[in-house]
């Protein structure tokens, strides 16, 4: 037997198979060569991970009960991918946004004064462990992930657009797809699809214009941020913390609703959050291609408890983004235990 997607496929092909089609064998490896790679997209798109997971595992149950009348007009990989968006198409059309705080409003003037909290239950954009996607250099999903990155920055745009203009931008620039493939793949025509292409990336411009003069630091200078950000929480020091961050520093820390713009605003509520030395302990990770924090909080018995995970934006000469996520199942997800080791 041969496991495709969690499901047990037979290792002979079934009688009747055309020429056309392949073997379970071939069915097998393919779908699971395009995991990762999948599981990117279904997250651009729904801006879940848990969602996007469900929907590469129905990906993958639809295609195995199907692959009989697979006709190899396109690749494996191009007819998963016809699957899988389709399937975040309908899963999109009973849902909100997800979004990330600095999504729903203007920044808030008073980083002195009690936040302002989401509902219960408020669907949040989340972020996505490297380690989830990470794959040999010429695997599909490395490739594809190098070409068009999964910053929470740009998730969170690609939240804002129509689902199909979504869909259209992911399948053009992101897998490169022919506009006339990808109007097959979604039922639209080939100006159709030219069209939603436009509108989209002149809507993401819009939400997150591109800073051109912006330079990324290298893995040694990042890998020092990180250390700065995490050393600054653990021993409750404002001015290191300071100094590393941008004069236009935006933070966010969902589920609040309330986030915080400008260097002065960012530490006037930061210091707050710090507490007595020893109230935070941090392990480093990275999250959508970037460093980033697993927190844990030290509760009244002197317990390090999950927190969250705190994604850094960084560029050459500092932190310009902090956005925290506090929830404690994302530390788990991230495959760190539910307290801090002991040192």
């Amino acid at each position: 037997m041969t496991e495709v997607g969690g499901v047990a496929a037979a290792s002979s092909s079934p009688a009747g198979l055309s020429g056309a089609s392949f073997a379970a064998e071939s069915f097998s490896a393919a779908a699971e060569a395009s995991r990762r790679e999948l599981l990117a997209h279904c997250y651009r798109m729904l801006g879940s991970v848990d969602e996007a997971e469900d929907v590469v595992q129905e990906t993958f149950l639809r295609a195995w009960r199907s692959y009989q009348g697979f006709e190899g007009r396109s690749s494996v990989r191009v007819w998963l991918y016809r699957i899988a968006t389709n399937a975040c198409l309908t899963a999109l059309q009973s849902r909100k946004l997800r979004p990330l705080p600095s999504g729903l409003g203007a920044p808030s003037e008073d980083p002195e004064g009690p936040p302002t909290m989401a509902e219960p239950g408020f669907g949040w954009l989340q972020p996505i462990a490297d380690s989830r996607l990470a794959g040999r250099p010429d695997d599909p999903a490395t490739v594809a992930d190098r070409r068009e990155d999964l910053r929470l920055a740009l998730v969170a745009s690609l939240q804002h657009l129509p689902p199909r203009q979504r869909a259209v931008l992911l399948l053009r620039e992101v897998l490169d797809l022919p506009a006339a493939d990808v109007g097959q793949l979604l039922g639209m025509s080939t100006a159709a699809v030219k069209s939603a292409l436009q509108r989209a990336r002149g809507r993401i411009e819009q939400i997150a214009p591109r800073a051109d003069d912006v330079t990324l630091p290298t893995g040694a200078e990042e890998r020092a941020l990180l250390n700065t950000y995490i050393e600054a929480f653990e021993r409750a020091d404002a001015p290191a913390l300071e100094r590393a961050l941008t004069q236009d520093a935006v933070l966010e820390v969902a589920p609040a609703l309330s986030w915080y713009s400008g260097l002065e605003t960012c530490m006037r509520h930061l210091r707050l959050a710090f507490g007595p030395p020893g109230t935070w302990r941090m392990l480093p990770t990275r999250a959508n291609g970037q460093p980033a924090a697993v927190a844990y909080l030290r509760d009244g018995e002197g317990t390090h408890r999950a927190y969250g995970v705190a994604v850094l934006g960084v560029r050459r000469g500092g932190i310009e983004r902090i956005t925290a996520f506090g929830d404690a199942a994302l530390v788990g997800a991230f495959g760190f235990p539910d307290t801090h080791p002991a040192r």
